[in-house]
């Protein structure tokens, strides 16, 4: 059921400020297209379940055959934000009293045949969304698209896609996790840092987990999540001190048993993004794949998740994957 009418769209083009045009541009297969099946279905145009394999913009019978996008293609959607998270915006964002934002979304190819099609939509729209497998990191296509990202002037936001691939393939620890998470990023940043203008109007555009312009995730799997995410549950929405607490999840902050904080690595600490962001979701995955589904069952209800008769009868890997949706949806990152 599609949660917004065309009056609502009608209505949020009266107020230019509400409105936000965004690219989603990367490398050829990191999963731009599955990524944006979630941001549809968070609209309710797909359903939630076959939110990364319906491929809703590849409309051309080629597109889908190949499994490649060959045209950008363009989806209009309309969601609103609450009153907490309204609070996180700049008063220039937004018109006073309106909570609904119209979202133009392009998703563009990544096979280097087809660049000019990302050019094209990169000078229609205000900001992009770079997407990066978070196995594979940096690719040669991750820079082209980036550098004309950059000639564009152009803002953007990187989401680290098929995280899925370094839990089940790669089977990466967390530490080890966190530092693949950190040298993507790095990288990026000197990207931008090469192409990008030094008095650029738009000041400062390097990518920052702590300000929330990183999300991690799976397009496939319909799941993903930001620091801002986890920091609201841990301090409970409280703006003030999520934004604060935010600071400890990344870099070198370590937890001990106590709850005390650190700036150094002991034997008996770990790091922030490691003990508050990752091991939650390596317990789910390490419950559901070595087939302890009552632990997984337990864990999905303290995590407010309700799974219906039919997926409780789910085991590894699906069990996963309806867990993680339902918790963290891709969507809400």
């Amino acid at each position: 059921m599609v949660y917004f009418s065309v009056t609502d769209i009608r209505k949020a083009m009266d107020f230019p400020r509400n409105i936000r045009s965004m690219s989603v541009i990367a490398h050829v297969d990191h999963g731009k297209s599955t990524l944006t099946d979630s941001l549809v279905s968070k609209a309710g145009i797909i359903a939630d379940e076959k939110a990364g394999e319906a491929r809703f913009t590849d409309t051309r019978k080629d597109e889908q055959e190949r499994c490649i996008t060959i045209k950008s293609t363009g989806v209009s959607m309309y969601y609103e934000l609450d009153e907490y998270n309204m609070s996180f915006l700049h008063e220039t964002q937004f018109h006073e009293g309106k909570n609904g934002f119209l979202i133009n979304l392009i998703d563009s190819p990544g096979h280097v045949d087809f660049s000019s099609e990302v050019t094209a939509a990169l000078r229609i729209t205000d900001g992009a969304l770079v997407v990066v497998d978070a196995v594979s990191g940096v690719c040669v296509q991750t820079e082209t698209v980036l550098r004309q990202a950059m000639a564009e002037r152009i803002r953007p936001i990187v989401f680290l896609n098929k995280m899925d691939r370094a839990l089940f393939e790669l089977q990466l620890d967390k530490e080890t996790l966190y530092t693949t998470f950190r040298k993507i990023v790095e990288g990026l940043n000197a990207i931008i840092s090469i192409y990008g203008e030094e008095d650029s109007p738009m000041g400062d555009i390097l990518v920052d987990c702590v300000k929330g312009t990183v999300g991690f995730g799976s397009g496939l799997h319909g799941w993903g999540f930001s620091l801002k995410q986890f920091a609201d549950a841990y301090t409970k929405r409280d703006a003030e001190k999520s934004k604060k607490y935010i600071e400890k999840l990344w870099g070198d902050n370590f937890l001990d048993g106590n709850g005390k904080w650190s700036k150094k690595q002991k034997d008996d600490n770990e790091r922030g993004f490691c003990k508050l962001v990752l091991d939650p979701i390596y317990k789910i995955f390490n419950f559901c794949m070595k087939h302890k589904l009552e632990e997984a069952k337990t864990m999905a209800k303290k995590l407010n998740v309700e799974l219906t008769t039919e997926e409780k009868d789910y085991q590894a890997k699906p069990l996963f994957k309806v867990i993680m949706r339902k918790w963290l949806p891709a969507g809400d990152t």
